[in-house]
Order: C-alpha cells, then structure tokens, then sequence
C-alpha cells in the first residue's frame, strides 16, 4: 500500500449504550478510507515552494449504503493511524455534550452584563467548574452523586 493511503476497513471508534443480539457490545463501528489529497482553493496558504499542502481526507462508508456519506478534512500529520483519524472526527458527540452540559448546568448561558470584562470573568468561572467536573468525573474514587 502507498505512503498516504490507508486501506478502507472497518473501525470502532467507541461502544455506546444500546445492545442489541447482532450487536452485544454496542460497538459503534463503520467502514472508514483515508487518502492524503491536497484541496485546492485560492485561500489556502502555498508552502514555501508554492505547492498546496497536503492533508487528509476520511470518508465514511456505513454497511448498507450505496456510497460513502461523510467526509472529512485533517491537518494531522502523514503517520496517522486510521483509528486516530475516526476517532477525532467521530467526537463531536462529547463536544456537544460538554456544550450542553456548559450551558445548562453550568450557566454558560446565564451571563446578563454589559461589559467585556464581567463576560470574560463570567466565562472564566464556567470553564473552570467545567473542569473541575471533568476531572472529578475521571476519578474511580469519587463517589457518584446521590
């Protein structure tokens, strides 16, 4: 296989919750190719010798369709596996979980004020809680909410 190229397979990127007979783990998984392109556009910044960058592209092919239905652009570097690669794209799930949980349980959304400085403090404070709820959410020793 070429420098560049990694083999359309099928990947895991993470086990869900809804079990099912054919699918006893939950297994979140779909078949995945990965090729280095470069995109031409008239935005993009030329490297020195004035040839476009090359990047990723990840296509998504789920069992059962007739054709690939999503795609994706990466900057990450040549050497990345394909599970790394579906891994990031598939997460956006977490980002809008945090999201979620930033703004509604957090108060993300809260903020009443009028200047950039009690936004920015306010915005601080959000973040913070928000990690300290994470890092307690990754401890095994921390006893779960009653």
């Amino acid at each position: 296989m070429a420098a560049g190229r990694r083999a359309g397979r099928y990947v895991t990127w993470r086990h869900g919750t809804h079990r099912t007979p054919a699918n006893p783990t939950a297994a979140m998984r779909s078949r995945f190719l990965a090729l280095r392109v470069r995109p031409a556009n008239r935005n993009i910044t030329r490297n020195p010798d004035r040839s476009l960058p090359d990047c990723w592209l990840l296509a998504e092919w789920p069992p059962g369709q007739p054709e690939p239905t999503d795609y994706w652009l990466s900057t990450l570097p040549e050497g990345t596996p394909l599970r790394h690669l579906v891994r990031l794209a598939k997460i956006r799930w977490r980002i809008e979980h945090d999201y979620r949980e930033l703004k509604d349980g957090l108060g993300l959304d809260h903020f009443e004020g009028r200047t950039f400085t009690g936004w920015h403090h306010h915005v601080t404070l959000v973040s913070i809680a928000q990690a300290l709820c994470t890092q307690l959410r990754r401890d095994p020793k921390v006893p779960a909410p009653a």
